[in-house]
C-alpha cells in the first residue's frame, strides 16, 4: 500500500513510557488513546509502500514505533520513517486487511488490534468508505479565512506546493463537522510538506481556539490526482495558488467576487445545519467525555 500524506511529531513520549514500563496491558486505555491521539511512526519503502512484518505465524502486522530514531535503531532494512496518525491507520487496516498494530518503544512492545482503533473513532464521529458521505463547502469561518490569507504571506517557503484548497468539510450521516486543507504538491507522496505547511501556518500565523472547528489536511500530487484537483477547482472553494517560476502568488474566494456572498453561505451552513436528521437530539459525546 502506498501512502498518500504524512504528519510530523517528534516522539509520542505518552505512548514510549508505557512501553518502556511494560504497563500496556494495565494502562491500555491511555495506551489506544496515546495512539489514537498522536499516531505511531511506520517503516515505508523506497517504493513508498508500507514495510510490514509477519509474525511466527506467518500473520502480517503493521509495526509501529514511538519515533522515528526508536525506528531507524531497530529496523535494519533501508526503510524511511512516515509517521501515521490514526486515520491513515484506519485507511491501511481497510486497504490491506492487517489485523494488529505492533508497536515498539526502546524498552517494550506491545500489540494493538487495529479495530480498536476504528472503534475509538467510529466513537469520535469519524466514518470511512473513501469520505463519500463527506461534504465540502465554501467556508467563511474566520479561521478559515485566517488560513487562507497566511498561506498567501507563507507559500512561497514551501516551493513544491503548487495549490491549496480551504474548506469546510461535513460528514452527512454524523453532523461531524471540520475544516479541511487539501494541498496539491510537486512531489511523490508520502509527502509531509503539506504537514510542515500547516504547522507553520498554526504555530506563526493562525489561533486556533478551543472552540473552532478541527483542522484536517489531505495531500495530493499534482499528477497523479490531477482529477481530483480539477474538481475541487470546479467546487469554488477558497484557493491559495503559488507558481514558483514566476513567483506569483494567486488567491481565489467568491468574498472577492462578492462580498455579500460571505454573509449568504454563512446563512445557508445555518439552514443546512438546522435542517439535518436529528437536529436537536444530543450529539453523541467523545469517548473520553462519557461517564
Amino acid at each position: 500500500m502506498t501512502l498518500p500524506y504524512a504528519v510530523r511529531v517528534d516522539i509520542n513520549s505518552v505512548l514510549a513510557d508505557i512501553l518502556d514500563r511494560g504497563a500496556a496491558s494495565t494502562e491500555w486505555e491511555v495506551l489506544l488513546a496515546a495512539v489514537v491521539d498522536h499516531g505511531v511512526y511506520v517503516p515505508v519503502a523506497e517504493s513508498g509502500k508500507v514495510a510490514f512484518q509477519q509474525s511466527e505465524d506467518d500473520i502480517p502486522f503493521l509495526p509501529g514505533y514511538v519515533s522515528a530514531a526508536c525506528l531507524a535503531e531497530q529496523v535494519a532494512e533501508p526503510v524511511a520513517p512516515f509517521h501515521c496518525d490514526a486515520l491513515r491507520l484506519w485507511d491501511i487496516a481497510e486497504r490491506t486487511g492487517v489485523p494488529a498494530l505492533v508497536l515498539h518503544s526502546d524498552r517494550g512492545r506491545a500489540a494493538l488490534p487495529m479495530g480498536l482503533v476504528i472503534q475509538v473513532l467510529h466513537e469520535r464521529g469519524w466514518r470511512g468508505g473513501e469520505g463519500k458521505d463527506m461534504r465540502l463547502t465554501w467556508s467563511t469561518h474566520p479561521v478559515a479565512v485566517a488560513l487562507r490569507d497566511a498561506l498567501r504571506r507563507r507559500i512561497r517557503e514551501f516551493p513544491t506546493v503548487r495549490s491549496v484548497w480551504v474548506s469546510h468539510a461535513r460528514w452527512v450521516d454524523t453532523g461531524f463537522e471540520q475544516l479541511m486543507l487539501h494541498v496539491a504538491v510537486d512531489e511523490r507522496l508520502p509527502s509531509d510538506t503539506p504537514r510542515r505547511l500547516l504547522d507553520t501556518l498554526l504555530a506563526e500565523e493562525v489561533t486556533v481556539a478551543g472552540g473552532d472547528p478541527k483542522l484536517a489536511v489531505l495531500p495530493l500530487d499534482t499528477t497523479v490526482h490531477a482529477e481530483t484537483i480539477a474538481e475541487l477547482d470546479r467546487m469554488a472553494l477558497d484557493t491559495v495558488r503559488h507558481d514558483p517560476a514566476t513567483g506569483r502568488i494567486e488567491v481565489l474566494s467568491r468574498e472577492f467576487d462578492d462580498p455579500r456572498a460571505a454573509e449568504a453561505a454563512r446563512q445557508a451552513a445555518a439552514a443546512e445545519r438546522a435542517a439535518a436528521p436529528g437536529e436537536g437530539q444530543e450529539r453523541p459525546r467523545r469517548w473520553w467525555q462519557r461517564p
